[in-house]
């Protein structure tokens, strides 16, 4: 973790307690509170999104907390915004793995349209933009985290700040559940989804139900391709529709959803 030595005393005290804090955060709320209180002081920001899933594949989930009028989650379509998240995800893969800031006298947003209008109109006034990701090699479950803001430029300490504060913010997220537009959570939508899952299951080819079988035998790309004399590239094709047909972000999601729908004999 890094700190920087700018900071006084009092700071660093503070630091530790907005630490401290994020260890106790159960709810979307209290969340808020938290990325509005203390940590506005060591990472100031206007609009927060965080995105997670599967980025090569375009399997992409976000949430966005800020306390701007009708700048929420469940208004933005998943269409308007994953292209955007899809480079900077790449872009900081791509440069060290790094953060990094955006500077853009039109907008971090210009090239960016989404609805509603209200919410087009606040990423739209976003001048500067704090980028920083994780890249998940055991869960292939990889996360970025974008901070946005009105003003043209971030504090100087801001990226130094992101990387020490990342941890904290990444844990007291992953301890919340999902938004109800990410994940239904009653009866009916769950039965919803498990239809859908079924309908999912049903348009997988032949030769995609076969891969998925060798799969569910923990056979690696490479082996699959050398098993169904095809490239291990073109079995990584087949597995990127399949992820795309049963929405999931990984060969164990599949695994478990493959396995637990009934499937014609």
């Amino acid at each position: 973790m890094f700190i920087t030595k700018e900071l006084t005393d009092i700071e660093k005290a503070q630091l530790i307690d907005l630490m401290h804090e994020s260890l106790r955060i159960r709810s979307h709320f209290e969340f808020f509170l938290w990325m509005q209180g203390k940590l506005q002081q060591f990472l100031p920001h206007e609009i927060m999104i965080t995105a997670w899933g599967d980025f090569s594949m375009g399997v992409i989930y976000f949430n966005i907390v800020s306390p701007l009028p009708g700048v929420r989650t469940e208004k933005i379509s998943s269409g308007d915004l994953n292209p955007l998240l899809k480079r900077l995800f790449n872009y900081w893969l791509s440069h060290t793995k790094a953060p990094f800031t955006l500077s853009a006298e039109n907008g971090v947003f210009q090239d960016c349209d989404v609805l509603p209008a209200e919410v087009n109109s606040h990423l739209k006034n976003m001048k500067s933009a704090l980028v920083h990701g994780i890249k998940d090699f055991r869960g292939r479950h990889d996360c970025l985290y974008i901070l946005l803001n009105s003003t043209p430029t971030m504090p100087n300490t801001s990226r130094y700040m992101l990387e020490s504060l990342l941890p904290y913010i990444d844990s007291a997220l992953r301890q919340l559940e999902h938004l109800p537009v990410q994940h239904p959570a009653d009866k009916e939508a769950s039965e919803d989804l498990h239809e859908e899952e079924n309908e999912a299951l049903e348009q997988l080819s032949s030769r995609e139900i076969e891969i998925m079988e060798w799969v569910r035998n923990g056979k690696t790309n490479q082996e699959i391709g050398m098993i169904l004399d095809i490239s291990s590239f073109t079995v990584k094709n087949h597995l990127q529709r399949i992820f795309k047909k049963l929405d999931v972000l990984n060969r164990a999601q599949a695994v478990s959803k493959f396995k637990q729908t009934p499937r014609a004999s």
